[in-house]
């Protein structure tokens, strides 16, 4: 994944989309993002929908947080940035903290930590769908609204490329879920195309309006520090949560992971929606360099907690 979004932002850098070939490269990157949540649908249980539905003590603490305390931590982070970082890469940081979790990496690494996998897998699942409606107008609340579409025609296109798919797939469940199963590792690769056409989209966007230009050293630097001060946040802070909620030390884990992983298979094909191409790029920087940085320091923080969780 590292990889893939390091090399659709250098391709954007290099040979981006503008011009007439913008809106072709758009048309497929659309058709890929409703391909990718049929494809969600499917895999996704609806049995472990309503289970986990049932166990509000542990989702609706982790729907809080995500929807709650994130999201205004990311207002806090947007306004300190808004004086050093250019405003839409500012107003990121408010992006960032409306998003949902990433369910691959938050269940990939609570299963090498020995958490609670049964846990994270419904918990990321059911706060990535409850994304799809709430990131949206729960960024256009908390400030967004100026800069975002939230009218009417983007509701429809959202309803159109995430939830009809999603929806579609749920439907089909019954006859594709044994093939999804059988072919997991290659729909991961599904997963990383979509997330890198949606990357280039959006950068070569942001290339055209010179974000190289608008982004200088100083900038830069700033933009690294304010992200890994909210990764800190998200981390330290999902981790004391699960502890004043008293949870299992193995529902902790579940809790952590689901709570602090912010999910760029959500964020990238949304904001092509919300955002005109020429925004999109500076808006999801944040998200791009906080996704990066969330995947490498999971794998060692995963590696401790399964060290604990052995002793």
């Amino acid at each position: 994944m590292i990889a893939v979004l390091l090399l659709a932002t250098l391709l954007a850098i290099v040979l981006p989309a503008t011009g007439d070939a913008r809106e072709p490269i758009r048309a497929v990157s659309n058709a890929a993002i409703f391909v990718l949540f049929l494809v969600n649908g499917m895999r996704i249980a609806r049995g472990d929908i309503a289970r986990g539905l049932t166990n509000w003590r542990f989702f609706l603490p982790l729907g809080l947080w995500v929807f709650g305390i994130m999201a205004l931590a990311g207002l806090g982070f947007s306004k300190l940035a808004d004086n050093i970082l250019p405003p839409l890469i500012a107003l990121g940081f408010l992006y960032l903290g409306t998003l949902p979790s990433t369910i691959q990496s938050a269940t990939s690494y609570t299963t090498i930590a020995g958490g609670n996998v049964a846990l994270s897998v419904i918990g990321a699942a059911l706060i990535n769908i409850a994304g799809v409606f709430i990131t949206a107008p729960l960024f256009g609340v908390l400030g967004g609204g100026d800069i975002a579409s939230t009218g009417p025609d983007v509701i429809i296109r959202i309803a159109l490329l995430l939830v009809l798919p999603f929806v579609i797939g749920q439907a089909l469940q019954g006859w594709t879920f044994e093939w999804i199963a059988a072919h997991r590792a290659r729909i991961v690769w599904l997963d990383r195309i979509v997330i890198g056409l949606a990357v280039y989209v959006a950068f070569s966007g942001a290339v055209e309006q010179g974000i190289g230009r608008d982004l200088s050293i100083v900038s830069g630097a700033w933009l690294v520090v304010l992200t890994l001060a909210f990764l800190l946040v998200a981390n330290v802070g999902a981790w004391v949560a699960s502890g004043a909620l008293s949870l299992p030390y193995p529902d902790r884990i579940a809790f952590l992971f689901a709570g602090s992983q912010k999910s760029v298979a959500i964020g990238a094909p949304l904001a092509a929606l919300l955002f005109p191409a020429q925004q999109a790029g500076y808006v999801i920087a944040p998200l791009l360099l906080y996704h990066l940085v969330q995947l490498m320091i999971a794998a060692p923080m995963a590696g401790f907690f399964a060290e604990q969780t052995a002793d």
